[in-house]
Parts: structure tokens; C-alpha cells; sequence
């Protein structure tokens, strides 16, 4: 397991930025992880037992069980990026099995994927560790290509192959985003009467949050926002980005322009422009970490993945967030290597010198 040494080795010049941080908004407001999450925080809420039970086996498998932090792999690239451009550097995952095998031998708390890709191997897999059925997708086969997630299946075919919770997306700030936030609601309600949890990916999605070159898809203060409808929704965990800027409200008001409704406050008492706070700011979106923000580890860069993976769990971790979701920087390399990255990712959770900040 690597230890504070190694974490610190791969965090390089931004080791001491990291690790000695303290947070603009302290940690006393948060709810923060740990092995006793469901009994402690989930237990309160509506969800029923059937759900309590399969977040519990969520929070127990993998490397992580019994930290209260989650490392899950997701692989459904191969509709949202295209099967080709996915697989295409390691086409042993056009196979589901391998991508199930790495979520095991990596030791994920959970695989993450395809009615398809799950589907194919729930008989031999389902049981061994919990499967999430990603339930819509943006598909990019149409032509000219459009940004729209549409659902590929049910919530009671995810039932039926024993999945343990269910994956949606919304683009937020689309066009489309009114009728997915309705189909999703519905979706999620199902699954919780059926026992199954909840993920969100909380996207945003709109040429106007381009702003001035500067694109704020990734902005914290439009990103947390997200994260909040999507908790609104009854979302179990929120997936997110990590965010790299802030300031989009005040771009997207500035000149004549004029959108949603801000306060100065949350640039200058709720956040800086330090990684941690941005993502703080985002934990705090989330019913102040009562629900658990997984932040994604993004594209594969090739060499450099395991230290942008590493500082990545490392803000995540220090901010008050549940863990890391991360697929393309592990499957697009052979699976011993996949593995080792997935665990690289763990100790960081595991660590007990990397501290909530």
C-alpha cells in the first residue's frame, strides 16, 4: 500500500499546497464519510431498508470497506466517447467481463456501466460485487452529432439482473435538461421502491457557459448548483467533476447579460481559489456532505495518470468528498497496470495522514 511518502512523491511541487491546506469554510459544517455513513447519516432519510441494505454492501466491498469511502469504476465510454475511441488502446475491454474483472481486481467498491455490459455477465457476476446500471446515455452515432441523454433500458430490467443501484446523467443548463430532470426523478423514485441506491452525474451542458474564451463547465460555483439539484432529486452519491475555475455566475452576468441569482459571498466566504475549497464548495451543495460527492478522474493523459489520479482523491479526500470514480486512466491500459492505478486512488482514502482539510 503506498504510503504518505509515495502520495507526497506524486504530488510533486504541489505537495505542500495539497496536504497543509486548510479550508476557507471549516470543516465543522460537513458530514463527512465514514464506516458508519449508512447507520449514521443514510438511516435518517426516506430510503427504505432495501436500499440502507444495498448501500451498506456498497460501503463494505472492495479495498476501501469500512473507510466509508467509495472507489467505483465506470465503463460507459463505449457509447458516451464511442466504442472505438475507447477501447481502441486496450481492445480487451470490448469483452464486458474484463471490465467486471478490473472493477474486482482493482478492488472497486462497485463497477459502473451498461445495460449491456452488465447485462451480459450479471449470471456469473452480480453477486460477487455490486453492480450500478447507468440507465440513459448521449449517443454518438446520430448525425450531425447532438448532446441529449436519452434512457437505453428500465429500472426494472437494472432489477431484475440484481443490480445494486442505478447511474443517470443530466446535462444540466441544456435544452433538454427540463425533460431529463422529470425522467430521472421518476427513475430514481422506482429504483428506491425497488431497494436499489442512486447516483447522479450532475453535468452541465451549454455553449453559454463559455464565456469570454474561459469555458465554466467545470466552474465550482455553476458545477455546485448542479450537485444541488441533483441532491433535490434524491441522488444517494453525486458524481461530479472536479472543478478547475469559478466565477460563472459573474461571467455569465456580465455586460447586459443577466442569469440566475448570485452572491458575492461565494467567492469570498465560501470558497477560494484554492482546488480544495472549489471542491468544498461543492460538498457543501450536497446537503453539506450528507450526500457523498465522488468526484471523476477524467481522460487518460498516459504517463502522468497516476499522479493527476492521486491529487485528484487527494482533494477530493481533503475537502470532504466520498471518493473517486474513475474509468478512462484505468481500463485504456493493461490490467495489472489498471489495477495498480485503481489502488494508487485507494490508499490515498486509506491514508490516515491525508487529513480533511
Amino acid at each position: 500500500m503506498s504510503t504518505i511518502d509515495d502520495i507526497t512523491s506524486l504530488l510533486g511541487d504541489d505537495a505542500s499546497t495539497l496536504l497543509e491546506h486548510q479550508a476557507t469554510v471549516g470543516s465543522d459544517l460537513l458530514t463527512l464519510p465514514g464506516g458508519d455513513i449508512v447507520d449514521r447519516v443514510y438511516a435518517h432519510t426516506d430510503r427504505n431498508n432495501r436500499v440502507l441494505g444495498n448501500l451498506q454492501w456498497l460501503v463494505q466491498s472492495g479495498r476501501l470497506a469500512g473507510s466509508g469511502y467509495v472507489s467505483i469504476l465506470p465503463v460507459d465510454q463505449g457509447i458516451e466517447h464511442s466504442a472505438g475511441a475507447s477501447f481502441a488502446p486496450n481492445p480487451a475491454y470490448f469483452d464486458p467481463e474484463n471490465i467486471v474483472r478490473l472493477a474486482v481486481e482493482g478492488g472497486c467498491n462497485a463497477v459502473a456501466s451498461t445495460f449491456g455490459v452488465l447485462g451480459a455477465v450479471s449470471r456469473k457476476w452480480a453477486h460477487r460485487i455490486p453492480f450500478i446500471v447507468k440507465v440513459n446515455h448521449n449517443e454518438l452515432l446520430t448525425a450531425p452529432n447532438t448532446f441529449d441523454q436519452i434512457s437505453f433500458g428500465t429500472v426494472d430490467q437494472a432489477y431484475d439482473m440484481g443490480a445494486a443501484g442505478i447511474g443517470a446523467t443530466i446535462y444540466f443548463g441544456s435544452e433538454e435538461s427540463n425533460r431529463q430532470i422529470v425522467e430521472v426523478a421518476e427513475q430514481f423514485a422506482h429504483a428506491h421502491e425497488l431497494g436499489m441506491f442512486t447516483v447522479l452525474w450532475c453535468y452541465l451542458r451549454n455553449s453559454a457557459f463559455k464565456v469570454g474564451g474561459t469555458d465554466y463547465h467545470v466552474a465550482a460555483d455553476l458545477t455546485a448548483q448542479a450537485n444541488h439539484l441533483g441532491v433535490t432529486l434524491e441522488a444517494d452519491i453525486i458524481k461530479q467533476k472536479l472543478p478547475e475555475n469559478n466565477g460563472g455566475y459573474s461571467a455569465m452576468n456580465s455586460g447586459d447579460s443577466s442569469y440566475g441569482k448570485l452572491d458575492q459571498k461565494i467567492y469570498t466566504e465560501l470558497s477560494s481559489d484554492h482546488p480544495i475549497d472549489l471542491c468544498r464548495y461543492q460538498v457543501l451543495n450536497c446537503y453539506s456532505g450528507r450526500i457523498g460527492l465522488i468526484n471523476s478522474g477524467g481522460a487518460s493523459s498516459g504517463a502522468t495518470d497516476k499522479a493527476e489520479a492521486v491529487r485528484t482523491a487527494v482533494v477530493n479526500k481533503r475537502a470532504g468528498g466520498m471518493g473517486l470514480i474513475s474509468g478512462r486512466k484505468a481500463f485504456q491500459r493493461p490490467m495489472a497496470e489498471g489495477a495498480e492505478l485503481l489502488h494508487a486512488i485507494q490508499d490515498v482514502y486509506l491514508c490516515d495522514e491525508v487529513t480533511i482539510a
